[in-house]
């Protein structure tokens, strides 16, 4: 049995196999195995639940700063607290960071 890839699927192997910086007939083997074993390669799982994590307190460094938004209209009195105003700008900093942190990680999962 012959079996041959779409001009697609082919760049799609050969993107992957130079992300984990293989050859490609050393990633098809490689994946290969994987499957026949019925298993996820650990450092992708690694990865994965990484990525979760971040992206769990990505969404609770938003929640702080919605709520940092809300304290400041709650004020009504013209300029801010310095340290109400330091508070939202960390909360935009953390934010930032992590949302930067769970793009490289995406890049780097298969």
């Amino acid at each position: 049995m012959r079996f041959s890839l779409s001009d697609e699927e082919h760049a799609l192997v050969v993107s992957a196999a130079r992300g984990e910086r293989l050859a490609v007939g050393a990633y098809a083997a490689q994946a290969v195995l994987v499957a026949a074993r019925g298993s996820v390669q650990p450092q992708y799982a690694l990865l994965r639940e990484t990525l979760a994590t971040v992206m769990h307190a990505a969404g609770q460094a938003r929640r702080i700063g919605v709520n940092l938004n809300q304290a400041v209209a709650a004020l009504h009195s013209g300029e801010p607290q310095p340290q109400l105003r330091w508070y939202a700008e960390a909360a935009a900093r953390t934010v930032r960071n992590l949302d930067d942190l769970a793009d490289e990680l995406r890049r780097r999962l298969p």
